[in-house]
């Protein structure tokens, strides 16, 4: 573990702050210069950044599945090893615990605070709750363990987001309901509840046009790729808006409504074999 040869740097001062990034890909930054980490160990800082104060025999067992426990317990020491004779290392130990230092910021914490203030009404900043946790955890590692908390952290992103829509919604700020809901559904374009967010901001914008055309478009989405139709609490949030065209269409005669502007006449239906033997 050394700091990238390609940026100027004086070397590692330990006191420095450093930030783990984990989202979008691994990159380790000692006073906002990259070190470069082997692989091997970028899988054990991740982990430990993920994982904080977890004991040996756990991450030794997420680390190296597949290995006996003792064999796994000492790849994890020779790891911990490798990385203390660096003096950018991020780790701190206790015991049998073992974390990252205190001076180590990492960018999945942050999303974490981010979606707790949202959720708890106290996050001041809406273009950071938008901004936060844009990108995958760690893509391209397909280890258990990142998979687990790279769908625990898409579910936390785009509850926060939902929830941020709704509160903006409830304020009748619409705009940055609209926002928000786009950003949710720019990151899973198949799930309803940020369409149906999108269909609430328009009617209470007074929008019908834009709210039955969202509507439609998220509908022929999912029959496209999944065969499905909108869920009825969807379908309800249109119903009043719907109601007068459906009671125009009820009450115009169905031969009207058959001979409109360029369709062909309806074909004469074919007399019963009982009137026919009248």
């Amino acid at each position: 573990m050394a700091a990238d040869p390609s940026t100027p740097t004086t070397g590692c001062r330990p006191a420095a702050e450093i930030s783990l990034h984990l989202l979008g890909g691994f990159r380790l930054l000692h006073a906002d210069t990259p070190v470069v980490v082997p692989r091997g160990l970028q899988r054990v800082i991740a982990l430990i950044g993920l994982r904080p104060g977890a004991t040996r025999s756990h991450l030794a067992g997420l680390l190296w599945p597949d290995a006996p426990e003792e064999r796994a317990l000492s790849s994890l020491r020779t790891a911990l090893w490798r990385l203390r004779q660096d003096p950018c290392c991020p780790i701190a130990t206790s015991g049998d615990t073992v974390c990252l230092g205190p001076v180590v910021r990492v960018d999945v914490d942050a999303l974490v605070g981010t979606a707790a203030r949202v959720r708890d009404g106290n996050d001041p900043c809406s273009a950071a709750a938008l901004a936060a946790g844009r990108h995958d955890l760690l893509p391209g590692w397909y280890d258990d363990w990142v998979l687990a908390d790279r769908e625990r952290l898409r579910q936390l992103r785009l509850h926060m987001l939902e929830e941020l829509a709704g509160q903006h919604l409830a304020a009748g700020r619409h705009g940055a309901a609209l926002e928000a809901a786009l950003e949710a559904m720019a990151a899973e374009p198949l799930r309803e509840t940020p369409h149906r967010l999108v269909v609430r901001i328009h009617l209470a914008e007074g929008n019908a046009f834009e709210a039955v055309h969202a509507f439609y478009v998220y509908r022929d989405l999912l029959l496209r790729e999944l065969r499905l139709e909108p869920s009825v609490a969807m379908t309800a949030l249109l119903d009043d808006t719907l109601a007068p065209i459906r009671e125009a269409t009820r009450d115009v005669p169905v031969e009207r409504r058959r001979a409109t502007p360029g369709s062909r006449p309806a074909p004469a239906a074919a007399a019963s074999p009982a009137r026919r033997h009248v």
